[in-house]
């Protein structure tokens, strides 16, 4: 099965229609971003391991921490052996993932889930989030924030499927289970059998990814597309920079700042997503006008926010540009997250506007970052440099689960917890969020000293990773 998975094997024939690349991106990614969903069984996770918040969302960061690390290790690997390749040994670890984490939860073992799920996962996660990201911009250099956008879109709406799915399945696998009633939580056992059930829906969806997805040849354009037209665009380069290079200008370390900020203030929401507006409704005798089904609702439109912001903003960053838009993520969104901490509690559409409107910058910001990448840095080795800046992630997902799980833990008990134990820790997302402002406004252009000789680029993106550079 090896030499099937060959980069080779994976160019596509002349004629090929370029449409059809995204959907073996989605396969992927709608089953990776399931990782978006871990809050709908949190609770049963707390009470089966009879530990707190901060462990059980231990187990989030890790993978995380992972998806960052082995983003930034395989990056070049990625690159230089093609999506295809990459994306079956991502389905391998993914799918080890849960089957690993299926078996610590019914042996109650949690370290076995930190292994299973946060560490193998977790590679899992890198590698497969990555592994169509520089191809769909290969396949449009003329809209690489619209390319980027659909290969980011599925991770976004990933639990858009998995939790109302997660929801049924545990009903399903512990009949005690109500979702409609506030405070019923599913028994481990059902949530290491919810694991199982999601290794073999992702392994074949995966598979079809995989089999599924082709590169453009050496050479090709889209009909039409001149790449002189880019040059006229502020912060577009035709030039190439390594990935090596890359990491010594300023602005990879200021785009780093801006992800960072800009997924630890989303990652505030998403990791607490559904107990967080049982909680900001919860009356003062401990009671919620929220149900549970109604929580996991909650969690589906924000996946739902997240998914259309990582395509509407990234392709509206085609127009506007990378910098202008992504200072209405962080601008635009402090405001939100204040509002959302000091009036989030006076209304249920209130709450779910602002939640929305956060997690469509969120999720915006993480699919215009490539784009932004292939601007400043060009195409020579875009993938490698993704992977490498995803280490922002990375700190991110241990930083913010840590922020808010440790401002929860002070405040009180988890299932007895009001809107005023949440405001510490939104209110510290804001000051992120204006950090990475500033961090936004000073890109410029990267210097002309950290570019690639222009044959030497050819040459090596050539032998290399078998694709001749946009530039």
């Amino acid at each position: 099965m090896v030499p099937l998975l060959d980069r080779r094997r994976s160019i596509a024939p002349p004629g090929f229609n370029r449409w059809l690349v995204p959907p073996a991106a989605l396969a992927v990614h709608l089953c990776i971003g399931q990782v978006y969903a871990t809050s709908v069984y949190k609770n049963a996770l707390v009470q089966h391991f009879g530990v707190g918040n901060t462990e059980v969302g231990v187990v989030f960061s890790i993978a995380i921490v992972m998806l960052g690390l082995s983003a930034a290790v395989a990056g070049t690997w990625v690159d230089r052996n093609g999506p295809r390749k990459a994306m079956a040994t991502s389905a391998l670890f993914w799918v080890s993932g849960f089957l690993v984490g299926a078996l610590g939860i019914a042996t109650s073992q949690l370290w076995l889930l930190y292994l299973g799920y946060g560490v193998i996962g977790g590679i899992g996660l890198g590698i497969g989030y990555i592994s169509p990201v520089s191809t769909l911009i290969k396949w449009f250099p003329d809209r690489p924030g619209l390319a980027t956008g659909m290969a980011i879109m599925g991770f976004g709406g990933g639990a858009l499927v998995a939790s109302p799915l997660s929801t049924r399945l545990l009903g399903l696998y512990d009949p005690a289970y109500d979702s409609s009633v506030s405070g019923s939580v599913p028994t481990g056992d059902a949530v290491a059998m919810l694991f199982v059930t999601f290794a073999v829906a992702h392994a074949l969806f995966m598979a079809f990814g995989a089999a599924t997805v082709r590169v453009p040849a050496d050479g090709w354009r889209p009909d039409g597309f001149d790449p002189a037209s880019v040059r006229s665009k502020a912060l577009v380069t035709t030039a190439s920079v390594s990935a090596r290079n890359a990491v010594r200008t300023p602005q990879f370390w200021l785009l780093w700042v801006v992800l960072f900020c800009n997924v630890t203030a989303g990652i505030g929401i998403l990791e607490q997503a559904s107990p967080m507006i049982q909680d900001f409704f919860r009356g003062a005798d401990g009671t919620s006008t929220v149900a549970v089904a109604a929580a996991g609702g909650f969690v589906g439109v924000l996946s739902m926010a997240n998914m259309a912001g990582r395509f509407a903003w990234s392709s509206t960053s085609d127009i506007i540009g990378r910098k202008p838009i992504y200072l209405v993520y962080l601008g635009v969104g402090l405001v939100a997250y204040a509002l959302l901490a000091l009036f989030g509690q006076t209304s249920t559409a209130l709450f779910v506007l602002l939640a929305a409107v956060i997690l469509s910058f969120y999720g915006g910001g993480f699919a215009t970052v490539p784009a932004y990448l292939r601007d400043l840095f060009g195409t020579f080795q875009v993938g490698a440099i993704h992977g490498r800046l995803l280490t922002a992630w990375s700190t991110a997902g241990v930083v913010g689960p840590l922020i808010v799980n440790g401002f929860l833990d002070a405040q009180g008990t988890p299932g007895r917890l009001t809107a005023e134990a949440y405001r510490p820790a939104l209110l510290t997302m804001v000051v992120l969020l204006a950090v990475g402002l500033v961090a936004n406004l000073l890109v410029r252009p990267v210097s002309s000293r950290f570019h690639e000789p222009v044959a030497g680029a050819a040459g090596r993106s050539s032998g290399r990773d078998g694709e001749r550079s946009a530039s």
